[in-house]
């Protein structure tokens, strides 16, 4: 046996390792099953295969559910609920991602001009009550809560003024959230510093709202400092105690004789638009714009009524 040999064998022996054996794995005689020796006479290991990676099978529906968004855009919903669904919105795309509905209401003795005085002292000052009809711009925003905050924001914007002896009604729809800032351009466009704003709780709740929004947006605020008549307090001072409560849908019913039918709950528009963005059906979403439709009407109808009421003219029923 040459000296390397001895030396090795004594290595492996020291090692624990049988005596003999041969360089490389597999060879005749050896007993060392790895695939190589190292100088020093120890077999070293060769490094281990990755386990086979698993083989992706269907996707069990339970995780499909749990997925959300991301099962839709990966096409997994089943083929038979995608042709099954209603996509269409109504309107032309005016940008990408935002769409225009207008629509113009013809109207019969719209005055020239209205006293708001009724409104509050905001009006009461001297040429500051007789405002031209042709400015006053009705408003309302359907939004995600109710709750207010910077997390809350307006995915449809509703107006309505009286324009060519009609009421031209404009409402501004986003479908993804990447529009939100062309939508607050647009509705910038539809109002001047001359505009009188008239809404329904929009002190409180639309008008902050939207003032966050553009703020978040780094955008001007173009209803600050303008004036705003805001019907729900004329209402309460007239008819609280009078019916059950002053909301919206109360002064149709009991003073405008509008009747709602397949009306869409307020509470339901955050939830119908959100189904539409994840890849929904739309039917819910056109009952939203519905809904908006016919606040910013019975807006327009509901100021007039009022100054009429105040000048004597009519009275609720």
């Amino acid at each position: 046996m040459s000296a390397l040999a001895e030396r090795l064998s004594q290595l492996r022996r020291q090692a624990g390792l049988p005596a003999g054996g041969g360089t490389r794995a597999g060879g005749s005689g050896g007993d060392c099953d790895v695939a190589t020796i190292t100088a020093s006479g120890l077999c070293v290991a060769p490094p281990e295969s990755p386990p086979p990676a698993p083989s992706r099978g269907p996707v069990p529906e339970s995780i499909r559910r749990l997925l959300g968004i991301r099962a839709r855009s990966a096409g997994l919903l089943p083929a038979a609920r995608l042709r099954g669904l209603d996509r269409e919105v109504p309107g032309r795309e005016i940008a990408p991602g935002l769409r225009l509905v207008e629509q113009h209401i013809a109207a019969d003795a719209v005055p020239d001009a209205c006293d708001l005085r009724f409104v509050g002292p905001a009006f009461a000052h001297a040429g500051g009550a007789q405002v031209p009809t042709h400015r006053l711009l009705h408003f309302d925003t359907e939004t995600t809560g109710l709750a207010g905050g910077t997390g809350t924001r307006a995915f449809m914007i509703g107006a309505a003024d009286w324009h060519g002896g009609a009421l031209r009604v404009r409402q501004l729809l986003i479908t993804t959230l990447s529009a939100e800032s062309a939508m607050l351009d647009c509705f910038a466009g539809w109002v001047d510093r001359d505009t009188t704003l008239v809404s329904y709780n929009g002190r409180c709740y639309d008008a902050p709202l939207l003032a966050t929004r553009y703020r978040l947006a780094r955008m001007r605020n173009p209803l600050e400092g303008l004036a705003h008549a805001d019907l729900l307090f004329a209402v309460r001072r007239r008819f609280r105690g009078v019916w059950e409560n002053c909301r919206l849908a109360t002064v149709e019913r009991r003073w405008l004789d509008v009747l709602r039918e397949d009306d869409l709950p307020g509470s339901e528009a955050p939830r119908a638009w959100l189904d539409y963005l994840r890849g929904g059906d739309a039917r819910d979403l056109r009952r939203v714009l519905a809904h908006n439709d016919q606040d910013v009407r019975t807006l327009g109808t509901l100021c007039l009524r009022l100054v009429a009421l105040h000048a004597g003219e009519a009275s609720p029923a």
